[in-house]
């Protein structure tokens, strides 16, 4: 399924992004016209094998995922 183009040149937070649903959420979104993808996590570790992940099957789209690392419990990450 392919996201529609209501979705161009804006950007998309994905909380939890290294999980198994953000991971699916983000393959879902990495063809679409999206200007950037954000994947925001608690875990540092699985952001980095995410990239690597990502430059490896996907060099393509590496550069429109950016990565953060906080909680969403606390405001102050």
């Amino acid at each position: 399924m392919q996201a529609s183009g209501q979705f161009k040149d804006r950007v998309l937070m994905i909380t939890g992004g290294t999980g198994s649903f953000g991971s699916t959420v983000l393959k879902h979104f990495l063809d679409s016209e999206l200007a950037e993808i954000r994947i925001f996590s608690r875990d540092e570790k699985k952001q980095d094998d995410m990239r690597h992940s990502l430059l490896a099957e996907r060099p393509e789209s590496a550069e429109k995922v950016k990565f953060y690392v906080g909680d969403v419990r606390n405001m102050r990450s």
